[in-house]
């Protein structure tokens, strides 16, 4: 595949993109998160001119520098260009801040990355992966399913992927190859149901592979959840435009979803009566995919777990309505070794009393995700003790889930909860809920688990106490990351 910044085709021009037409330059404010990169990465290969700001210099905001892009670390607002066509701000970017203050003063377009995105998608084969979980590793998986088909997609996925490398244009700007020659490019992108932010996208074909209670300080109710997923699908265009929904056929809510679109609609899972029934057996980790009760695919996941069956097998079973032969999409799903922060192993902590510690990495947040991951790691690795370090996610996702969360660690043998990571919600709301509630709800199920604030005294306690064949995980959205690696740090002479 052509590295994107070294690509032969010609950018589209501004004048060819739609509601980007006459758009020269284009300033993101929180510029190194992965949905913004990858966006600006996309205008930038359209010819546009692309600049930011971001108060956390990464190795994100290092590489977009390299590739041309203007980056400030200042954000008061005077480090604005002088010369803007539209500002993007970030989801985490509050309607105070003094850059958006500063954009509107001298009259700028403010939009959200959302809709932003919504616009990069017209005249594409934009394909939207929805859902409460799995979102980054099924859009992954695809899009390393379709480059390894020839298929080129321009991608933008919200974790780091070393086989699909950072999100980039691909072919998107350009008519379809292969299969899809003369069509417009693919481009895949994940559809975040958060503040309906995905009611900004623009999908001809789309997925939704569950749906459950979250955000519900935006929905107040499943109901609401549910109706804000109906919306989205009916973005679809009709069948004979090329509009498709896969859907998953247990825990999507299909019944209220799919019948008043217009669209291609086929489901997928486990149950016998699936459009695309998938059989997943755990021993081996093989997933075989069943239409019209005969196999027409199978492979071997290298990520464990029944959920990333289903993950897998949404990915190839779009990946072939994009025209990639089953084979050829199950020999790539086949050598699929994962991404970042997705039950990631990260090595082996060497002990200091002699042994080793195995040490995963996850995102996970939710209470579904928790005790997906959880127990797919008890039943693959079959560890000694599995103890888990997780820190909640927002307040008012802590509180509205609190009796969730604490069901969902009983694979757990030891539970280790940091403050409650505080982003977006209000000081008020900061006071209603503690990371020591839920410590007591896991301790009233039986499960051992401890409060510890700071990390640097968790890394500690976890020198102390780690035995040989423990497995550790990381687990959640916020900085908690960084004691893993700490801790490997530390164990290396």
């Amino acid at each position: 595949m052509a590295d994107p910044a070294t690509t032969e085709s010609e950018p589209e021009t501004p004048s060819s993109s739609g509601d980007l037409a006459g758009i020269e330059q284009v300033d993101f404010i929180g510029i190194g998160g992965c949905g913004m990169s990858g966006l600006a990465r996309m205008l930038h290969a359209m010819g546009i001119t692309c600049s930011g700001s971001d108060s956390n210099p990464s190795s994100t905001t290092s590489s977009l520098v390299k590739e041309g892009l203007s980056i400030r670390t200042v954000q008061d607002g005077s480090g604005l260009p002088p010369k803007v066509d539209l500002v993007v701000a970030s989801a985490a970017i509050p309607p105070d801040h003094p850059e958006i203050a500063a954009a509107e003063e001298r009259g700028l377009r403010v939009r959200s990355y959302a809709e932003v995105l919504g616009m990069v998608q017209a005249h594409r084969t934009s394909i939207c992966i929805a859902g409460t979980h799995g979102k980054s590793t099924t859009g992954a998986m695809l899009c390393h399913v379709l480059m390894e088909c020839g298929l080129d997609p321009g991608f933008i996925i919200g974790a780091n992927c070393g086989q699909i490398g950072p999100s980039r244009p691909g072919a998107a700007l350009i008519p379809g190859s292969g299969p899809l020659a003369g069509e417009p490019g693919l481009v895949v992108c994940e559809a975040c149901e958060f503040n309906r932010s995905f009611h900004h996208h623009r999908p001809i074909i789309a997925l939704i592979n569950n749906l459950e209670e979250d955000h519900l300080d935006i929905y107040g109710s499943i109901e609401a959840i549910v109706e804000a997923f109906r919306e989205f699908a009916l973005l679809l265009p009709p069948a004979e435009e090329g509009g498709s929904l896969l859907i998953a056929h247990d825990g999507a809510y299909r019944h209220q979803i799919t019948p008043p679109l217009h669209c291609r609609v086929a489901t997928f899972g486990y149950h016998p009566e699936a459009d695309y029934q998938v059989v997943w057996d755990p021993g081996v980790q093989r997933v075989d995919v069943l239409r019209d009760e005969l196999c027409v695919v199978q492979w071997t996941n290298m990520m464990p777990g029944a959920h990333n069956a289903l993950n897998a097998a949404a990915a190839v079973i779009l990946a072939h309505q994009l025209g990639a032969e089953w084979e050829d999409a199950a020999q790539a799903m086949n050598d699929f070794q994962g991404l970042e922060r997705r039950m990631q192993r990260l090595g082996d902590i060497d002990l200091p009393g002699g042994g080793q510690a195995t040490l995963y990495d996850d995102y996970g947040h939710h209470p579904t995700e928790i005790e997906h991951t959880l127990h797919a790691l008890r039943s693959s690795e079959d560890p000694g003790r599995l103890i888990c370090v997780f820190q909640p996610h927002q307040h008012s996702r802590t509180r509205f889930m609190l009796e969730s969360f604490a069901e969902s660690f009983s694979s757990a043998d030891e539970v280790i909860i940091p403050h409650i990571y505080f982003v977006r919600d209000s000081q008020s709301e900061k006071q209603r809920v503690s990371a020591v509630d839920l410590v007591e709800r896991l301790q009233e199920r039986g499960v051992v688990a401890r409060h510890i604030d700071a990390f640097e005294d968790i890394v500690s306690h976890l020198e102390v106490n780690l035995q040989d064949d423990d497995l550790l995980v990381i687990m959640g959205a916020g900085p908690v990351w960084t004691i893993g690696r700490d801790l490997l740090d530390r164990s290396t002479p």
